[in-house]
Order: C-alpha cells, then structure tokens, then sequence
C-alpha cells in the first residue's frame, strides 16, 4: 500500500539532488560575505538564475561550478547585499545630472557666474535650472540678504532674457530671478499660498526666494514651458533621466531604490520600462497624488510584483513640513535663530487623515515627510489614531496591527517623549545618516544646544528603544554615495572631522543593517532581499574594503568594486559600462 507514495518521494528526491547539482551561473570565492543573516560570515556564494543556490565555504562551491559558470575571484574583498536606497527620488536624481549642480559652489557670486554662463550658451526663453544651493554653507553671506537668503538683482542681471529657478540643496525652497518671477505671476501685491512663503524685503518686495508650497508659482510656470514641447521630446528626456539615474544607482552600489514619491504618470513610465526589461535597478515606488487622483485612480496603481520584483507601488507620500536648512521644518517652539518664526506646515492635517483612511482602506503604506518636533508628533498622533481605529474593530487584536509598517521619513527632529512611540506603534524611521553630518554647520543656530542633544538625530535613542530605522541619502538632496552615508551613520563626523554628538551613531552592524534587511523590512521584502541566503535574490555588491572593520578614517576611500541584479553583473569597476 505505501509503495507509491514512496516511490513518489524518491523521485522528488532525486530531482531536488539534480537541481543542486547543476552549475550555478555565477560563483563569488574567497570574500568575506556579510551574509546580514546567520551565520553572519561566509566564503563564497553561488548564483543560479536571479537566486542565491548556496552560501558557505570555498570548499562547497566546487559541485556549482561548471564549465559555463562564471567565477569572480574576490581576493579577500568583502561582500555584502546590495544596498537598498530606502528614501530617495529616482527621476531627480536624473533630472540633477542634467542641471546645474550648486552643491559645491562656495557662494552666491560664484553661483550667479555659473548662472551667467549657462545663460551665454541658452537661447531667449529658455529656462536655467539647477539644485543644490544651500546658504548656510557659502564661505561669506549674500550681500544684500534676508534671513541669510540672497535676493534676486544678481541673479537677474545674469540671466536677464532667461527665467532661472535655482533649488535649495533641501528641495523645500527655490531661488527665481526677475523673469521666472514675472513668468510665474509673482509680484508685491501676491500673497503667500497655504504651506508657503514669498520672502520679501523691507519694503515688501519678493526677493525672488520661494519657500515651501510657494515654490509651486514658479513650478506651475516651469511645467506650463515643458508641456509646450512636443510629447515625443518630453519622453525621450524622461527616459533619458531614468537612465541616467539606473548608472549613478549601479556605480553606487544599489540594487534597490524606494522612490519618495512620483506622480502616476511616472508610474507609467517605470511600467513602459518594466515591461521592456530595462529597470536595472529594483524600484519600490510611493504615490505622490492628491487625496481626490488617489480615490479616482489609486487602487489601479497599487502592485506588488511578485514575478520579477522589479517593480513595486504600495506607498503614498506626504509632507507634513519643510526642511531645517530653509526653516521650514515644523517645530513645537520658535527657531532660536529666527524667533518669529515655528516653521510650516505644508499639509493640512485634515488632509493627511484623509490620505490615511485610503492607505488603511486599500492597502497602502502611509509614508510622512516630517523633519521637525512639531511635524513628527502630528504624524504620530494621526498613525495612532487610525491604528487605534483598526484595533477598535477586533478587541482582541495584537496592539500594533500586523502588515502596517507606516513610515515617518527623515524623523530628523524628535521631543524626547515622541521617541519611544516609534517602537510602541510599530512606525518605522526611514532616516537618512548623511543629513546629520550635512546639516551640522547649523543645526545649533537652527535649535540650541539643548534641542540639539535632545532630539536631533537620534539613532541610538531610537534603536534603544525598539525603533526600526532604514537609511539612505535622500538623493538628490545628498550625493547617492552609501558609503559616505555609512561613514556618517557610524561616525557622526563631517569631512572636516568635527562629530555632531558621536553617542547617538550606529555600530557598524547597525548600519549595515539599516541599509539592507532594515530596509527591506520597510517596503515588506525581507523574505527576497536585504541578506544574502539561499532562496534570495542575487542582489549583491563588491566593496574594496571591509566595512565592518576599516578604521574610521579610510572609510570612505572605499570603493564598489562589482554591483549584481539579479545574479547579472550590472557594474564592474574599470570596465566600459
């Protein structure tokens, strides 16, 4: 009677031993892998299709390796799974290659000269776009200024027939000469938007520096100039961008990135690439529409690709406040270094409930923007309402409700007593450790040192407490280098070597995890990234230097050496990409 049955699990048997036995495509040897799983270390890896077959010893890889197999001899070099950029903005970080970039320039002359040259080459009309300013950091102020921001005559002689819409390294301020001004309808008499503010002189005259959702005049007048080109012209330099941005993901290390927030119809671009198998990186997307688009269209947007994972939409995006750098940044007391003022909020609560109930209703995850005390308390208060509400339903429900993981993005200033409610609602910190050695020059002037110390950045408060934190670089805010983001994580120090209270860093291991299964964890793919195991995805990178052991000082002279999708080799150090 049983001899069927067995004779069945023989051969299921047999052919699992069959399937093991075949020869992997790509085999990894003697590296040191952080494998980020246990055991935590490993030799070597083989690689079959887009999964991890084995991980173990040297030894172990001779059954996968076959006359086709490739082999990569790693010489010691360490491995690691690719890093997952868990709250960038992909097509900025393409558009950024494009335009100017502000980030290094040391003041607001030798900016306007950037701006004057590009205007020399422009035709009439067209308009001049960069990114990275950030006035804080220029070697002298702006002369004229208010609140340390320039005003808009230089920049206007330099670009006197060609509007110029200059963003702030935070992205939650613009700079706009006399043209884009008079383009985009801003004049004395126009009043500051909900959300926003016109900076205006003495006399009351905009000094051409839009804050928050003011920047939107200048935006509104910017799309209205590239909805004039042809549609043809408009996707061919959407897809340029993409492209670009896959290239500066791939040299960096990254596998994976969680887009923080794009409009459905770049959705629809990602799907058209998708579906040509050209999203060489791993894309998790965040919605970035209005409460009305989402009710309207939003569900036919949601997807988990299960298939390829090569693209997923399951978040929404909000903003609750601005940046600490343009002092938007929402605060529960006034800014030390501009007493009028307590920041913006840029969102109307109301508003964000609402966003709330769909992402409970339809299976979103909520992500929040809030970078000051003020924006993260209300973003907590909101998520505990609704899982409150969620509970309410099922008396005996766990407190925290399963499969939520609602984010709160950057976290960047906390009361001490929101910290722990992180832990305690199951709200995961998606951080980035390079704004806080980036924001340092002026996060005192910002605060005080008694808010600085209480809640500025506080990783080990937070992971003491339970907290899950996932990190990145916010790109193009900051430059997509994990490694410097790593560096700062573990060290808090600038490049100049100064630490920005060095108790509040990461261990290593933290850091490495917050950058892979920590961030897997936040989009819900642990079971498929984030370590390196068998079953997994083959999403690996190649580094130079072992980042768990290198002094602290060499850290960043690390280099990738071979970025893997997939099991593919989609960056090789030195070779022609």
């Amino acid at each position: 009677m049983l001899r069927f049955p067995l004779l069945a699990l023989a051969a299921a048997a047999l052919a699992q031993a069959q399937i093991t036995r075949q020869p992997a495509d790509l085999v990894i040897r003697n590296a040191r892998i952080a494998t980020v799983d246990a055991p935590e270390f490993a030799q070597a890896l083989a690689i079959r299709g887009e999964r991890i077959a084995a991980v173990g010893a040297n030894a172990a890889m001779a059954e996968f390796t076959g006359p086709a197999t490739r082999v990569i001899d790693a010489r010691g070099a360490f491995v690691m799974p690719g890093f997952i950029e868990s709250h960038g903005h992909f097509m900025g970080l393409g558009q950024f290659q494009r335009s100017l970039n502000l980030r290094d320039a040391p003041s607001w002359s030798g900016i306007t000269r950037m701006v004057a040259a590009a205007a020399r080459e422009a035709k009439p009309g067209v308009w001049i776009i960069g990114r990275g300013f950030h006035q804080s950091k220029w070697n002298t102020p702006p002369t004229p200024n208010v609140q340390g921001f320039p005003v808009h005559d230089d920049l206007s002689k330099a670009a006197p027939n060609n509007p110029v819409l200059l963003a702030h390294a935070s992205g939650h301020a613009s700079m706009v000469n006399a043209k884009a001004m008079e383009l985009a309808g801003i004049a004395r008499e126009t009043r500051d938007p909900r959300g926003g503010a016109i900076l205006r002189d003495a006399q009351g005259n905009p000094t051409g520096l839009l804050n928050e959702r003011a920047q939107g005049l200048a935006y509104r007048a910017y799309n209205a100039y590239l909805a004039r080109r042809p549609a043809a012209v408009r996707t061919a330099d959407a897809r340029a961008e993409a492209a670009l941005a896959f290239k500066e993901c791939l040299r960096n290390g990254i596998t994976s990135f969680q887009d923080a927030g794009s409009s459905f119809a770049t959705v629809d671009l990602f799907r058209s690439l998708r579906a040509e198998g050209r999203l060489d990186v791993r894309l998790w997307v965040m919605l970035s529409e209005t409460n009305e688009a989402l009710a309207a269209r939003g569900a036919g947007y949601r997807t988990i690709d299960s298939e390829k994972h090569r693209l997923t939409v399951r978040a929404i995006k909000r903003s609750l406040d601005g940046a600490l750098g343009s002092r938007g940044a929402w605060l529960l007391a006034p800014y030390s270094d501009l007493p009028s003022s307590s920041g913006l909020n840029t969102t109307p609560l109301e508003t964000l409930r609402g966003t709330a109930a769909y992402a409970m209703a339809h299976g979103f995850q909520l992500c929040v923007h809030a970078i000051g005390d003020r924006a993260n308390r209300e973003t907590l208060n909101v998520f505990e309402e609704f899982i409150r509400k969620k509970r309410s339903k099922d008396p005996i429900a766990p407190p925290i409700p399963p499969g939520l993981r609602w984010r709160v993005e950057h976290a960047q200033h906390l009361d001490a007593a929101d910290i722990p409610r992180f832990a305690a609602l199951g709200v995961i910190a998606s951080m980035q450790g390079i704004h806080c050695t980036s924001d340092a020059p002026y996060v005192l002037d910002r605060l005080g040192p008694r808010r600085a110390e209480e809640g500025a950045y506080v990783w080990r408060k937070l992971i003491d407490s339970g907290a899950l934190i996932a990190n990145g670089t916010d790109v193009p805010v900051e430059e997509i280098d994990p490694i410097a983001n790593f560096h700062a994580s573990v060290t808090r120090k600038s490049r100049e070597g100064a630490a920005f209270y060095p108790a509040q860093r990461m261990t290593r291991m933290e850091a490495l995890r917050s950058y892979t299964i920590n961030a897997a964890r936040a989009a819900f793919e642990e079971n498929d990234k984030g370590s390196l195991r068998r079953g997994k995805l083959a999403d690996l990178v190649i580094l130079s230097r072992d980042l768990l052991t290198v002094p602290d000082e060499e850290i960043r002279s690390t280099e990738v050496l071979y970025t893997i999708v997939g099991g593919k080799v989609m960056y090789e150090r030195g070779a022609r990409q």
